[in-house]
């Protein structure tokens, strides 16, 4: 096995892409206010959302770093702020087409070392499923979701519909947290990143758990949860107890306790402290955790995969599983 590590999680954003409001209709969409030709700054209608540089475009900026960082291959999935979720599904529709046919464009360059998932309007079932199709048909490996529509969680019928047809055509779902609750105790030292995001990552693996998912969906979805399925490892006993003690009112639609569904997921590595990656080895076992960096934004891993290679609890059998094994089965490629 190489000692390179494949990186599930990174994202990208295109240097440029037409007026959605006039290619999409509707109004407050997302622009870049290109600043130089390494720098950028995604805006949300007049609102600063997000400043960017020249590696989420450009696919030898990726791939130096990929190599100063031992990295064999990256997945590259959208940034969720282009989800758009919230809009009429023919906008969605629409906006999904463009950024997936630009991110082509951008992994084109990095040959196979640069592995594409698109995005879909997850909230229309039927449209999603053909944006998967057609995407695949070009180039696209799998697909990035949000963790949740609006109200509605990955229990969502037309939500378990979409996981059905990934599971069915074959293509691995990465579920990435976005659109996190704000207001005053929030909008503080990026609290909605640092405790909004494991929220709602736990919040939608238990969605899927107690709301019947893994017991509707084919055991052949390949699905991995973003930032080391957030809290959910760290309080899967917790789960478990209220399984037992509070059956009728926690047990939903499950047929079995929580812990017996961690072999249907996987998780990526992004905790960056050996203790927590030991918990969530010991709780979604050795072959369950994928390395993730969240690359190229500053609050993501760099070197890609240290926390794992620093790991000295890591058997070396253990240690490629995590850093290549686990992806590339996750990615269909060893036909598991």
């Amino acid at each position: 096995m190489s000692t390179g590590a494949v990186d599930v999680h990174t994202h990208v954003v295109p240097k440029g892409w037409p007026d959605l409001g006039a290619a999409c209709g509707g109004s407050g969409w997302p622009w870049l206010r290109v600043d130089s030709e390494r720098a950028a700054m995604i805006m949300v209608g007049e609102t600063e959302f997000r400043p960017v540089g020249a590696e989420c475009w450009d696919a030898s900026r990726r791939l130096a770093d990929m190599d100063a960082d031992g990295v064999d291959v990256q997945v590259v999935s959208p940034t969720p702020v282009f989800f758009s979720y919230d809009r009429p599904a023919d906008q969605a529709v629409k906006v999904a087409r463009i950024f997936n046919d630009l991110t082509l464009e951008v992994t084109a360059a990095g040959g196979d070392r640069l592995v594409p998932f698109c995005q879909v309007p997850l909230q229309d079932p039927d449209a999603a499923c053909a944006e998967l199709d057609r995407s695949l048909a070009a180039g696209h490996v799998g697909v990035e979701i949000g963790n949740h529509v609006g109200d509605r969680d990955l229990d969502d019928a037309g939500v378990v519909t979409f996981l059905q047809h990934c599971a069915q055509v074959g293509a691995p779902v990465f579920v990435h947290p976005w659109d996190m609750p704000g207001g005053p105790r929030l909008d503080r030292w990026m609290a909605r990143w640092l405790t909004g995001m494991p929220a709602e990552t736990h919040l939608s693996v238990l969605a899927m758990i107690l709301g019947g998912v893994f017991d509707r969906v084919p055991e052949t979805l390949r699905i991995c949860f973003a930032h080391g399925g957030g809290s959910f490892p760290f309080w899967l006993g917790r789960a478990d107890n209220a399984w037992h003690r509070r059956g009728d009112l926690v047990r939903g639609a499950s047929a079995a306790p929580p812990s017996s569904y961690v072999d249907r997921f996987s998780v990526d590595s992004v905790v960056f402290a050996a203790p927590a990656l030991r918990l969530l080895v010991d709780t979604m076992g050795e072959d369950r955790v994928l390395v993730g960096s969240d690359y190229p934004y500053p609050l993501g891993e760099r070197p890609a995969g240290a926390v794992v290679r620093d790991a000295d609890f890591l058997t070396d059998d253990q240690r490629d599983k995590l850093l290549a094994t686990n992806a590339l089965r996750f990615l269909g490629e060893l036909g598991i």
